[in-house]
């Protein structure tokens, strides 16, 4: 368990999950074994908005996921990583005392038989959608140490100075979408972190919200 008197870059990795949570109040759950559940405390710049953390770990783990499987990740705007359009992953960053405590869920073990079935994404796993069991270890490694290069560029200069991965990366761009009851088209995560969507009243800038796509 991280706490704010923690100094930044303090990690705690656990092996299983009963009673994490998600973004929206929602439960995150994990077998033993199963997935990589691993929680930074940060310490952002004031300048920074520190609801971008989220989008920045969604860049890390989405080309940590890449390397590991080498399949094509997305960013599904403000916290999952998806894969083959299954949610492999999900963030949630909580502020306390000044700080930030980052958390990252990543689904790798688990069979489709193993991953919950009633979700507004659907749920994958690396193996779900690869077909192999990957070790666990090795993409931790490579998640953080992703982490710390994107998290130290974003220090430096924002949401632009990883934008080009991250544009690269948005799974929404061009999908249907529902935003708080309003529907629309999605243009684009912006570089300020805001998704852009096109209504038939004219472009909405979503700061937060339930975003829903269709399939």
């Amino acid at each position: 368990m991280l706490d704010a008197a923690q100094p930044e870059g303090a990690v705690a990795v656990s092996e299983e999950q009963t009673g994490g949570r998600g973004r929206l109040g929602r439960v995150w759950q994990a077998p033993a074994g199963s997935s990589i559940l691993v929680s930074v405390l940060l310490r952002p710049p004031p300048e920074r908005r520190a609801p971008e953390l989220s989008l920045v770990a969604g860049v890390a783990t989405a080309i940590a996921v890449e390397r590991a499987t080498g399949l094509a990740a997305q960013v599904k705007w403000p916290n999952d990583v998806m894969l083959d359009r299954r949610k492999v992953a999900g963030i949630l960053a909580e502020l306390r005392d000044r700080a930030v405590v980052l958390g990252i869920g990543l689904n790798v073990t688990q069979s489709l038989g193993e991953l919950p079935a009633e979700t507004r994404a659907p749920a994958g796993s690396l193996r779900s959608v690869t077909g192999r069991k990957l070790e666990r270890g090795p993409i931790l490694a490579d998640l953080l140490l992703e982490l710390e290069h994107r998290y130290d560029a974003w220090r430096a200069g924002g949401l632009d100075a990883i934008y080009d991965d991250l544009g690269a990366r948005d799974f929404l761009r061009g999908r249907r979408v529902t935003v708080d009851g309003v529907e629309g088209v999605a243009q684009m995560v912006t570089r300020e972190g805001r998704l852009e969507v096109s209504t038939g009243s004219g472009p909405l800038l979503v700061e937060s919200g339930e975003v829903l796509f269709e399939r």
